[in-house]
């Protein structure tokens, strides 16, 4: 069993990293400042958590996250004249947030130890081809009812050439999804599982949709 992994954590309202993926982030809050500062000396490497929704009121202490995250290497930063930073994030390895150190002695932050999540070995190749093609039926029938938009702008070309686990990452970020169903889709245990609940958000969405344009409906997926 591997040995807990201590990151130190960076809570959102409204990000959900997925590994392979990447994010943008400006940093200004003087915490998170020290944080970036501190991971840029050591391996670059953030903890993104979801605050949960409930919690979102208390952001400016250290409200409850959602104990399912992705660390994320800092790819490009920027640090601006004022301390503040300009990141990309780009995801590397799902985590479930075992213990979390309060901020401590000057530090501002939490520290989380972290167990990494791995996807069982022995990819269901078959269910997750199956499901890879109704989620781009289901893409296409979106792009088509809403005449415009980004999903009538996916690269349906480069997806194909994505493996499973990329592809379904790929559009769990790039989706815009309620964030409570992207933290859903980020705790699926395996590649299929994640095709079969992304493939089943977007069914909702579809089913949501009470015409060919929607204007001010209740459509989420943009």
């Amino acid at each position: 069993m591997k040995a807990p992994v201590r990151l130190p954590i960076f809570p959102l309202p409204s990000v959900v990293l997925f590994p392979g993926c990447l994010a943008p982030l400006h940093v200004f809050e003087p915490r998170y400042r020290q944080m970036t500062a501190d991971v840029l000396e050591g391996d670059r490497r953030i903890g993104m958590v979801t605050v949960r929704p409930e919690a979102v009121h208390l952001m400016e202490g250290d409200p409850p996250v959602y104990e399912v995250g992705c660390a994320g290497f800092i790819a490009r930063h920027e640090q601006l004249a004022d301390g503040r930073y300009h990141l990309v994030l780009h995801g590397t390895q799902r985590f479930r947030i075992e213990r979390q150190e309060p901020p401590a002695d000057g530090r501002l932050y939490r520290i989380a130890e972290v167990a990494e999540l791995e996807d069982p070995p022995g990819l269901d190749e078959g269910r997750s081809a199956k499901l890879r093609k109704e989620v781009v039926a289901r893409l296409r029938q979106i792009a088509r009812r809403s005449g415009s938009g980004e999903l009538g702008e996916l690269p349906f070309e480069r997806l194909e050439i994505l493996d499973h686990a990329s592809f379904a990452n790929t559009l769990c970020q790039a989706i815009g999804f309620p964030t409570p169903e992207k933290q859903g889709l980020l705790e699926a245990g395996d590649v299929a599982e994640r095709l079969a609940r992304l493939e089943g958000l977007l069914a909702f969405h579809l089913a949501s949709m009470s015409g060919p344009h929607q204007p001010g409906g209740r459509d989420t997926v943009h």
